[in-house]
Order: structure tokens, then sequence, then C-alpha cells
């Protein structure tokens, strides 16, 4: 399907040189005789490099053929991790390099989706906040529990954040995705 530039708003995804991009930032600019151009900040969802473009008066994109399916993780090894479609059964083989930082959010048996391009998959989208069990942490110091004093923790991932001084050892935490960071110890 076709989009014209003024459709390039925040969020809208669409192919260029077969691609796909997501636009971050959007401005148009409204020129003399009813011409416009439109300036996009877009995100390539592959590789995720981030491009300028500028698109003239009646330019034409086509929107990205990108679908979203609910997958669950099932395991990794050195060079992919392994997803599987609860529904149909299919399972998909994502390159370790497509996740990076994402991979220490991932438990085995996480609820996640899996963006596919071409039948490609191009991108694995995270819950906003994951729970996840402090597996080390060293003791606070008596009278030292307060939340503005941080210490390292390492995660059942193995991924290590910051967190309040009060955290312990097999508790378990909230962490924001996006972030990295701690939101809150979650009751078992």
């Amino acid at each position: 399907m076709a989009l014209s530039i003024t459709d390039l708003k925040k969020g809208t995804l669409f192919t260029y040189n077969d691609e796909p991009y997501r636009v971050v930032d959007y401005k148009q600019k409204v020129m003399g005789r009813g011409g416009s151009i439109v300036n996009v900040r877009i995100k390539s969802l592959i590789d995720g490099k981030v491009l300028e473009k500028t698109f003239k008066g009646n330019e034409q994109v086509d929107s990205a053929d990108v679908t979203n399916i609910d997958v669950q993780y099932l395991y990794n090894d050195s060079s992919n991790f392994f997803f599987m479609n609860d529904d149909s059964f299919e399972q998909f083989e994502v390159p370790v390099s497509l996740l990076e930082d994402q991979a220490g959010y991932l438990l085995e048996g996480s609820k996640v989706q899996i963006q596919l391009f071409n039948n490609r998959p191009i991108n694995v989208e995270l819950p906003k906040n994951v729970a996840l069990k402090v597996t080390y942490t060293e003791d606070a110091v008596k009278g030292d529990t307060s939340t503005a004093i941080t210490k390292e923790a390492e995660l059942e991932t193995g991924l290590k954040i910051k967190v309040p001084a009060f955290i312990k050892s097999g508790d378990l935490i909230s962490v924001d995705t996006d972030t990295g960071n701690y939101r809150e110890r979650v009751k078992n």
C-alpha cells in the first residue's frame, strides 16, 4: 500500500530501499504555492540505524508489511535464540546479534512478540517490565538501607543492574526493559 509523505507520522512503518523503517520524528514544512516538504528521522527495523530523510511534495513510499507474532522463548545456543508460536507450534530462530542487550531479560518460557518482515524475524519486542530473581548481591551494611544508596546485583539471566541497598539475594524484582533500571521489589 502506498503512503503519501504526510502519512509518515511518528510510529508509522514503511519500506525505504527495500528495508523496513519506523518513523521516530516527523516535521512538515509548507512551502509557497501549496507545496510542502517532510523531514523525518527514521530507524531501521533490521539493523537499528537512524537516518534523517527529506521527502518532497507528492512523493510516495510503501507501507512495510511487518507482522507481530506472540511467541514463547525456548532456549539459546551460541549463535541463535529459539522461539515457538504457541498457536501453530512453528519455531523461529533469531540470531544472537539481533537481540544484543535484550538477552538479559529473557527467561525460558517468557512470552514476547517477534516482528517478521517478509517472513524473516527482524525484531523481538519485550514486555515493558520483567520480573527477575536476584541471584547475588552484597548484604546491606546495618543502618545503610536508604533507597538512595545502590549496589550491584546479578540476576538469574546473568544481567547485572544497580538496585537499592535493601534488596537481598533471592528477592524477585521488576526491571524496566527499555532502560535496564530497577523498578520495584515484587511480592512472591
